[in-house]
């Protein structure tokens, strides 16, 4: 049975499908182990590659955003740790207990939640900043309050706070309902949280390039409403598949058919944009929305979710 959503075909949330399942999927659970490793080997990277290149302490928005930062990085690496380590235990074929999956799911998921805390939520305090004081300290406009600050607080926020909800109601005592529908809940915040920070940042590279950075190139304009169009149409289908789920009584409920769907589409999405730039380069030439999707985007990990929504997708049974 599916637990919940996969929040976003995440890996932590997919662990439950496998360690309260019945029967045996070898393609999920070893699309689950290398999506697991796939996040962890990222974010390890992501997290020595912030440490190294820092900077100063001294300097005061490093001191109160960066080094906050590598700490939530730390926290997703952790998540992510342990999730390969129960995963290598599912692929040798040795089960978790309903109580010790709860547990691990549990510890994962406040993990995730720290690192969304930590990473983001004084970058948005910080981005405010020049709104409030007029001195300009990041260079303060209504294009990098769309990139960063108006994200950094709904995912530092909004998002840890369904999280913190989902980690209190995972109880493997307690009556399924409640986990699914939190699950479903963070699972369609998490599409939403990456519709509005690549839509934030598409927002601010045409601020700088203008609007024709996108009609006069096809690949940039295919980009921008595969972003702006695309990821919020997946996004309200899963709003609307996540509420009519509401009432499930147990996983089996669940159409695991529709969740491959949200799944691989957030996959694909990530993997498109990283291969298109490989085979067409910075179109148009170098800019924000290419800094951010290549560059500083901590999200690229998610290029690994079609190993997961596949098996999901192509199921003959609709349900677990």
């Amino acid at each position: 049975m599916i637990y919940f959503y996969f929040v976003l075909g995440e890996w932590y949330s997919g662990l439950v499908c496998l360690m309260l399942a019945g029967k045996v999927d070898w393609p999920l659970r070893v699309g689950l182990f290398l999506v697991s490793v796939s996040l962890f080997s990222y974010m390890l990277y992501e997290l020595a590659n912030g440490v190294i290149n820092r900077g100063p302490l001294t300097v005061f928005w490093i001191l109160v955003t960066d080094v906050p930062g590598c700490i939530g990085m730390a926290s997703r690496v952790g998540a992510g740790f342990v999730a390969v380590v129960v995963m290598l235990f599912y692929v040798v074929g040795r089960d978790l207990s309903r109580v010790e999956a709860f547990m691990a799911v549990r510890l994962i998921v406040l993990f995730e939640a720290g690192y969304w805390f930590l990473s983001f939520f004084m970058s948005g305090v910080m981005g405010l900043a020049p709104f409030f004081s007029g001195s300009g300290l990041l260079g303060g406009s209504w294009e990098m309050f769309f990139e960063n600050t108006l994200p950094c607080f709904v995912q530092s926020v909004g998002l840890v706070a369904v999280l913190l909800k989902l980690f209190f109601v995972l109880n493997p005592n307690k009556p399924l309902r409640g986990v699914i529908k939190w699950g479903l809940i963070a699972g369609t915040f998490y599409v939403f949280v990456f519709w509005l920070n690549n839509t934030g940042n598409w927002v601010a590279a045409l601020g700088g390039k203008g609007w024709e950075y996108v009609t006069l190139y096809p690949a940039n304009l295919f980009s921008f409403l595969f972003t702006v169009v695309g990821l919020l149409a997946l996004g309200l289908y899963a709003a609307y598949f996540s509420w009519r789920s509401f009432g499930a009584e147990s996983l089996g409920e669940v159409d695991l058919h529709k969740v491959g769907v949200v799944v691989t589409f957030v996959g694909l999405y990530f993997a498109v944009h990283y291969f298109m730039y490989i085979y067409l380069g910075a179109v148009g030439g170098w800019g924000t929305w290419y800094a951010w999707m290549l560059g500083h985007n901590l999200d690229l990990w998610a290029m690994s979710l079609p190993l997961v929504g596949l098996p999901l997708l192509f199921r003959r049974n609709r349900q677990l």
